[in-house]
């Protein structure tokens, strides 16, 4: 996974990143549809808050790291070294598919087509009302007129999200009318290239919304996911739109200002120390918190994880070892 920055570990989540209210509520006993690697970390009782919190960290990176390594991959082909582009689409799939998948069953966060359409209307009227709007009055007074453009698209685009799931959740709390057709994204390229910012405040606001957008591709295509299992195939592709639009087109765009892809033996030495800091400190950190307040199943899939980013971390630095 890729590095936590300070700010979003000590930073709290937003209504989108919140774990779902059921899981400090009741009993987890789901699972995250489609995912195969659950069973050992099959909860029965809720778990503790701080766990819950360290959870939704663990996803919000996790889900950062897809977003980065996938656009790393992409880098290391241009370039043409395949083999690297390989392992990053491989380091990637486990962050998404595995990590996060058993980070979200563990945290309930997705419920019923209705609960997961209110979860996703919370987020996308914040990012709407709150975030991108600040953001953009923000990279205005700095100078930064690029990124208030940005911000300012996305900010209309979120209200488009947050009406279409409203419309959507009418539909499926009454059962009349249509649900709206899926937003198209249109994507964007992301070059290796510095910063296209001058303001620290405006880069730090860009690496808040590049995890925000990450974490909402994930969770939207987890909400598909369910959709689907419920017979509803008209919101899982409205949810699965609405993913692509927020990874390719929204934290693409934030990407290219943010100068988050550099060249492939830069983006393998970030890669290398952002997974040795979760194996050796983030995910230990997680495990023992669990484990002393009798998480025993988050603990375990913390230990896990650390494990797994370990090897990762291997993996990578092998590959940076073998660039001439």
């Amino acid at each position: 996974m890729f590095r936590h920055s300070l700010r979003t570990l000590v930073v709290g989540l937003c209504a989108l990143t919140a774990a779902s209210p059921a899981a400090t509520a009741m009993a987890l006993t789901g699972s995250v549809p489609g995912d195969q690697h659950l069973g050992a970390y099959t909860v029965t009782r809720a778990l503790h808050a701080r766990t819950l919190a360290d959870l939704a960290t663990g996803m919000k990176g996790e889900a950062f790291a897809y977003a980065s390594y996938s656009l790393f991959a992409v880098q290391a082909d241009r370039e043409g070294r395949p083999a690297v582009g390989r392992l990053f689409r491989a380091t990637a799939d486990t962050e998404l598919n595995e990590h996060l998948r058993q980070a979200a069953a563990l945290a309930g966060t997705v419920g019923t087509d209705a609960a997961d359409l209110r979860q996703a209307i919370s987020g996308e009227t914040y990012e709407h009302q709150v975030m991108y709007r600040r953001f953009a009055a923000q990279a205005r007074a700095d100078g930064d007129l690029m990124a208030a453009r940005l911000f300012t698209e996305l900010a209309a685009d979120e209200g488009r999200h947050r009406d279409a799931f409203r419309a959507a959740l009418r539909v499926v709390t009454t059962g009349r009318g249509t649900v709206p057709p899926p937003p198209v994204a249109d994507p964007v390229t992301v070059p290796a290239g510095l910063p296209k910012v001058k303001a620290a405040r405006t880069l730090a606001n860009l690496d808040t919304a590049l995890h925000g957008e990450a974490l909402a591709h994930a969770k939207y295509m987890l909400f598909a996911a369910h959709a689907r299992q419920t017979g509803n195939a008209a919101l899982a592709r409205l949810f699965e739109g609405t993913a692509k639009v927020e990874l390719r087109e929204h934290f693409a765009g934030e990407a290219v200002l943010a100068g988050l892809v550099r060249t492939t033996r830069q983006n393998l030495r970030r890669a290398v120390t952002g997974e040795r800091l979760e194996a050796t400190t983030l995910y230990p950190g997680f495990a023992r918190r669990a484990a002393a307040v009798g998480d025993t199943a988050a603990a375990r899939y913390f230990r896990d994880t650390a494990a797994d980013e370990a090897r990762h971390a291997t993996a990578f630095q092998q590959a940076l070892d073998r660039l001439r």
